[in-house]
């Protein structure tokens, strides 16, 4: 049974999120776009967190070596002074990031991750959720977090991963966007389309380790790797 790292709940609800076009373009096996549909939406009934948000409050909650959920975890003395930025609003966990007093939100296109404009060694965490699929250079975007942190911190975040496949640029392709090709703008384009291989970026973007937390595999993947100086 899967509970909810964002409220503890144990409920949850299904809405199917993907469409056909999107499916092809990716080239999506039945059993694929079934696991890509329970990431996205399979939420909880509570907190309406679907499972890649969970998976990205587990992978926090491990680094800071917490038990309770995330919304009890902000409420407690410890983390205040905790620096966190949030790259871009990480899905249903904005809201309770938002309530620790060292909270930063950083969004496109004000702020770009590819230059971010805070100093080196500031947060003691980063965070960012289906991000990195949307960035021209991932391994880049990974530098910048890992520059912005301080010694001994941590980036955590998502990406959509497809497991039974290696990592491929969609450079040449036809545009693929995360939302309507009508509504949507060129930063929903999806640039990267990540496979089993995904935490090698991390590596080669100079983090010392990383994790890939996980609680409904293949479903909800996260990522946690640790600045080392």
């Amino acid at each position: 049974m899967i509970t909810c790292a964002v409220c503890g709940g144990n409920k949850f609800t299904h809405t199917t999120v993907l469409w056909d076009s999107l499916a092809a373009e990716w080239h999506l096996a039945p059993n694929e776009r079934a696991y890509v549909d329970r990431q996205q939406g399979t939420s909880c009934s509570h907190c309406g967190s679907n499972l890649r948000s969970i998976a990205l409050a587990d992978a926090i909650r491990r680094v800071l070596r917490t038990d309770l959920t995330l919304q009890a975890y902000v409420t407690q003395p410890e983390p205040s002074t905790l620096t966190v930025l949030e790259i871009n609003e990480a899905g249903h966990l904005s809201p309770t990031l938002r309530l620790l007093p060292g909270h930063v939100l950083a969004v496109y296109p004000a702020v770009d991750i590819h230059a971010l404009p805070y100093p080196s060694n500031t947060f003691d965490m980063v965070v960012h959720s289906d991000t990195l699929e949307h960035v021209l250079n991932p391994v880049h975007a990974l530098m910048e977090c890992r520059r912005v942190l301080r010694p001994c911190g941590w980036v955590c975040f998502t990406v959509p991963t497809i497991i039974g496949r290696l990592t491929r640029s969609r450079a040449g392709l036809p545009k693929s966007f995360h939302g309507s090709p009508q509504t949507a703008t060129d930063d929903f384009v999806v640039q990267t389309e990540f496979g089993a291989d995904m935490w090698t970026y991390v590596l080669q973007a100079g983090f010392s380790s990383v994790t890939v937390n996980t609680v409904d595999f293949p479903a909800a993947l996260a990522l946690s790797a640790r600045k080392s100086s």
